[in-house]
């Protein structure tokens, strides 16, 4: 097959996307019969261009990663927004990889809806429009025969959606558990080592694991939606953010740390939910001793891991990276070959 990608939203996700599919363009044509040009991006800050024809994205690339903006790309058109960009471009498939507002899912939510309802294929690596409506998303897709896929949303790159969609197809899971924010993780190790809470956060916002405000992580909130969503789409029960019992790690300190070692166990974050009897989910975002011999404990660093409960082979765990502008990326491309292979 061979596609039109339009890029809404050009920030590290997409270029990581880009140039991805720049170094593995062979591969891909030779080994998937993927074939790709990009004809538009549209991007808050770096400003739009399309041209019909295809865009060079090895000058894209250059031309941003020098900090100017697409108005300095010498042919094509420029100046339409978002929503032009997908309603009026011949892009057959809109990758939505804006930042990400949790809680309302916009302005992704109107973008992936758009394009849905013009009939284009969607991939995203968008949180909030998952959290808020999945089932409604999924469904729209389905009745406009497109394709909405968005494998990034919770383990970026490392596949934890279509782990359950396709390789473990013909079991009941019945529940899952998992390390779903490598922040906290990594946070939690270095207070293993010794470290205060407020120096491990503090070296994690360094590295750019943590955000100058790290709520979001150390409070539960990413791991909470992330269980919404797998909730939702894995398990198939419908539930909201209301549903899920949530604490942080914000109040373990190091004698919690020690007091867990003395009993060969060690804290994690672990978000998790599980269908009890008569089809009731009891689902949560808690810290846990988890004992040495669970696959889990394990798991250290700013790496992520989930556990799906199923009835054939007991429980399976996929660990992997849980961020990043590659890996992100690489979750998008699973939902290209995805859509190529079923096309």
């Amino acid at each position: 097959m061979n596609f039109k990608l339009a890029f809404i939203g050009f920030g590290t996700v997409g270029q990581g996307l880009a140039e991805i599919l720049l170094e593995k363009k062979e591969m891909l044509s030779e080994k998937f019969d993927f074939n790709w040009s990009v004809v538009a991006i549209s991007d808050v800050i770096k400003g739009s261009i399309y041209n019909g024809n295809g865009l060079d994205m090895q000058k894209i690339l250059e031309l941003v990663k020098s900090g100017k903006k697409l108005d300095e790309y010498p042919t094509g058109f420029k100046g339409m927004n978002s929503i032009e960009t997908i309603t009026k471009t011949n892009a057959d498939i809109i990758i939505e990889v804006t930042f990400t507002d949790i809680k309302t899912g916009e302005p992704a939510l109107t973008h992936i809806k758009t394009a849905l309802n013009v009939e284009k294929n969607v991939v995203s690596t968008n949180k909030g429009p998952v959290v808020r409506m999945a089932s409604d998303l999924l469904k729209l897709a389905k009745i406009k025969k497109v394709f909405y896929g968005f494998e990034g949303v919770v383990l970026s790159g490392t596949p934890a959606i279509n782990l359950a969609k396709f390789t473990l197809a013909g079991n009941i899971i019945t529940g899952f558990k998992g390390i779903l924010n490598g922040t906290t993780n990594y946070i939690l190790t270095r207070m293993e080592e010794g470290m205060s809470y407020e120096k491990a956060l503090k070296k994690a916002q360094d590295l750019g694991y943590a955000e100058a405000d790290p709520t979001g992580d150390v409070e539960g909130l990413d791991a909470l939606g992330k269980v919404v969503i797998l909730t939702n789409v894995v398990l198939g029960k419908k539930i909201t953010w209301q549903d899920v019992e949530r604490k942080g790690i914000t109040e373990i300190t190091k004698e919690d740390i020690n007091k867990a070692k003395s009993e060969g166990k060690r804290w994690k974050l672990i978000g998790s939910a599980e269908i009890q009897k008569g089809g009731v989910v009891k689902a949560k975002v808690w810290p846990e001793k988890l004992p040495l011999s669970d696959p889990l404990a394990g798991v250290s660093e700013a790496t992520n891991a989930l556990t799906y409960f199923t009835d054939e082979l007991g429980p399976v765990t996929i660990v992997g990276p849980g961020a990043g502008r590659r890996e992100t990326g690489f979750a998008l491309l699973i939902d290209l070959l995805e859509l190529n292979r079923i096309s």
